[in-house]
């Protein structure tokens, strides 16, 4: 089992990767911290207390995080992708027993406390902005010694011409706290980005995810309401469905051979016009500029499974 500790801002596609934590019996899941960025850090940590009740994890401890980014406030949330309360406007986001009072440990602390308890077993799983890792590092510079790897998604690097979703080169989690998203990827750990890249061939078709609604129980029938707002947002781009971006980031956790991957070291852009875009040095490829030298290689996700990730997922209904 892969000790995984998710940090996450709940949103709908994060709603579906922690599902597939809770299921999957490749996981075992220590922890969820909470971040800004689809919504609120009040929204997103009431999210992830409701649905830790919701899928039966209660003994997961959850860790209220960052409310903005290291340096630039948040310039609003992405209602108008996820909903006024971050999971579809479909009137089930409040948690309704007595699981709903968060961890007493801000989310950095939380992190360097799991990492040490779990020294060289625990992968991170970001799938938000990365305020909260950043934020951990910052603590405790010796991090990287106690974490096995960061997989997160975020980025685009233009594979197959797959560029950004805030921006023609930036993601929306990258361009969401750039400074962290530059600390972590140029921090001595190993890195997996798993980006629009790969996440844009993982499509749920509309097919699928009736499906899911009709045979996969009271965890599908609810994932497949709280999707329809979403799908509502990606049908011009995908034509019906939504793109599995949280999802995919958890798969690559679990099972790295999914994935085609590509290395070298990661640089993220912090201001102007360009801010949030990722920038990997192809191997092979030096270059003049110093900004990447002694960086060691991170791994950038280029290709995908996408049949298998679709149908693994499928299977945990």
């Amino acid at each position: 089992m892969t000790k995984i500790l998710f940090d996450t801002d709940p949103g709908i596609d994060d709603a579906m990767a922690l599902y597939l934590l809770a299921r999957d019996p490749r996981a075992e899941l220590v922890g969820i911290t909470t971040v800004f960025g689809n919504a609120s850090i009040d929204t997103t940590t009431r999210n992830a207390l409701a649905l830790r009740e919701r899928f039966g994890i209660h003994h997961v401890p959850v860790a209220r995080g960052a409310a903005r980014a290291l340096v630039k406030p948040s310039e609003g949330f992405a209602d108008f992708v996820h909903g006024q309360d971050g999971l579809g406007d479909a009137g089930t986001a409040t948690a309704s027993s007595g699981h709903d009072t968060p961890d007493g440990r801000a989310a950095a602390l939380f992190i360097i406390e799991m990492a040490r308890r779990h020294s060289g077993e625990l992968v991170l799983v970001p799938v938000g902005p990365l305020t909260n890792i950043a934020h951990a590092l910052q603590l405790d510079p010796d991090l990287p010694r106690h974490v096995r790897g960061v997989v997160l998604m975020g980025g685009a690097f233009g594979t197959l011409g797959h560029g950004g979703n805030m921006s023609p080169v930036a993601e929306a989690n990258i361009h969401g706290d750039p400074h962290a998203a530059d600390i972590v990827a140029t921090a001595d750990w190993p890195v997996t980005f798993v980006g629009l890249d790969v996440t844009h061939q993982v499509r749920m078709s509309t097919a699928y995810l009736d499906e899911i609604g009709r045979e996969g129980g009271v965890h599908g029938r609810y994932l497949r309401d709280i999707t329809r707002f979403y799908e509502r947002f990606y049908e011009p781009r995908t034509g019906g469905g939504i793109y599995s971006h949280d999802a995919s980031a958890v798969a690559c956790a679990l099972d790295p051979g999914l994935f085609t991957l590509r290395h070298g070291p990661v640089r993220v852009v912090t201001d102007g016009i360009a801010t949030g875009q990722t920038i990997q040095r192809l191997p092979g490829r030096p270059d003049p500029s110093p900004h990447w030298d002694g960086l060691r290689d991170q791994a950038v996700c280029v290709e995908v499974d996408s049949e298998r990730v679709l149908r693994e997922y499928r299977a945990l209904f």
